[in-house]
């Protein structure tokens, strides 16, 4: 409970921090939101009474508290861009950008496990030889040039989706997510041969332990001390990797969504930065980053639930 109480602290204070930075940040490079917002029409009396009304006449100190206290109340303030409520604005575009996360990691679970199984069970042979291959192919192609081959190869040529043309959840599921799955697959493609090495490596190492050798040496077999026992101990590292997965495929589908024109926070996030929308960069910003930290809060506690060494100071942790 001490540890768990000691995490939250450290979340709630790392917010804190990235809140500051972010708003500081952006509040210094975004220039007069006033005079961008009223073009050629600004004049000095304009002026005044536009700040008054963005709040823009207070000194920044009293700006960030106020708006960290209504962000902590739900409100995002109001777009410069778009003249609407951020949280309608991130609210309307959330569904897509969290039904591309939940396929990409979806995806990263069906396939990156037993992957990473059996190329460790089968160590050495060809299949695990080709993935190694294939793996560090993946991992060096970035997620926004595959997106753009599979929007050539199934948009444009084989016609399985009609790029550019973002279909809502109303003309249909099965269209939703058909469009869905190709952004979901690029994002996804080389953190699956991310999670694959890294379960088969800590599969290789687990089977190098004293009670695997002990195990056999009963006349257990290979396949059976792999599922049973070695697979249970490297539970942790899994967890701890996919939540860390989790938390940054918010961030990978930034550019996917660019790439895929779906209409999600990511595509806003850009529009936002394009256009020096404050309040949509800041509070957009600030909700990746709590979105990461909880991630990556529930993998450690998780790992720490599955394992009862990690609650009781063994293994090299208190």
């Amino acid at each position: 409970m001490r540890y768990t109480a000691k995490k939250i602290g450290t979340l709630v204070l790392t917010m804190v921090l990235v809140s500051l930075f972010v708003f500081l940040a952006f509040s210094l490079l975004s220039g007069d939101a006033a005079t961008r917002m009223l073009g050629t029409e600004a004049t000095p009396e304009r002026l005044e009474a536009l700040r008054a009304e963005l709040g823009l006449d207070k000194p920044m100190g009293v700006r960030y508290v106020k708006w960290l206290g209504a962000l902590l109340r739900g409100d995002m303030g109001t777009s410069y861009q778009y003249r609407l409520p951020v949280a309608q604005l991130i609210g309307e575009r959330l569904r897509p950008t969290l039904t591309l996360t939940l396929m990409a990691f979806a995806l990263i679970v069906v396939v990156s496990i037993p992957l990473g199984v059996v190329t460790a069970k089968y160590a050495g042979g060809f299949l695990d030889r080709t993935s190694t291959v294939l793996g560090q192919f993946l991992m060096s192609v970035p997620p926004f040039f595959t997106g753009i081959l599979f929007t050539y190869i199934f948009g444009l040529v084989l016609h399985t989706f009609v790029p550019g043309a973002f279909p809502q959840w109303e003309d249909g599921a099965g269209r939703y997510f058909g469009y869905l799955f190709f952004p979901a697959l690029s994002i996804a493609l080389p953190r699956i041969a991310m999670t694959v090495r890294m379960l088969h490596g800590c599969i290789l190492d687990e089977a190098q332990k004293d009670y695997v050798r002990t195990s056999m040496s009963r006349g257990r077999s290979r396949g059976n001390i792999l599922y049973v026992h070695v697979l249970k101990n490297t539970l942790v590292p899994l967890v701890t990797f996919l939540a860390m997965t989790m938390a940054e495929l918010v961030a990978g589908s930034v550019i996917i969504e660019q790439v895929f024109s779906v209409p999600g926070v990511g595509r806003l996030l850009i529009s936002g930065i394009a256009n020096r929308d404050a309040p949509v960069v800041q509070a957009v910003v600030t909700l990746v980053s709590f979105w990461v930290v909880v991630c990556n809060l529930a993998g450690d506690l998780i790992g720490r639930r599955i394992d009862p060494r990690l609650r009781t100071g063994e293994g090299g942790r208190s």
